[in-house]
């Protein structure tokens, strides 16, 4: 008899998961004023855990989210990382010739 309690107490917890599981996943209406304010705010708390772990994992990681967030806030200036060449007509009055400079 003991046996059979303890089967229909797991087989209530398994039911019960389900049934949880499935009311997740249902669809529901998001407003756009509602949308767009979490859009604004940002990452939750799991995903900002997995951005963490990402960065012990992989360090080149940390600068990519270092430029994200500065492009969030508007802080990146858009001047050119080193190793990029130069952009035509950028003030430079330098003209070459045989590869010296003038003045």
């Amino acid at each position: 008899m003991n046996d059979w309690i303890g089967l229909a107490i797991i087989g209530f917890v398994i039911l019960c998961g389900l049934l949880g599981l499935w009311g997740l996943t249902k669809p529901y209406d998001v407003s756009v004023e509602e949308f767009e304010r979490r859009a604004q705010e940002g990452p939750g708390l799991i995903s900002a855990g997995l951005v963490g772990l990402q960065k012990a994992l992989d360090p080149s990681k940390e600068k990519a989210v270092e430029v994200i967030e500065d492009l969030k806030q508007g802080r990146y200036d858009g001047e050119q990382e080193s190793g990029d060449p130069p952009e035509a007509g950028d003030g430079n009055d330098k003209k070459v010739t045989n590869g010296e400079a003038d003045a």
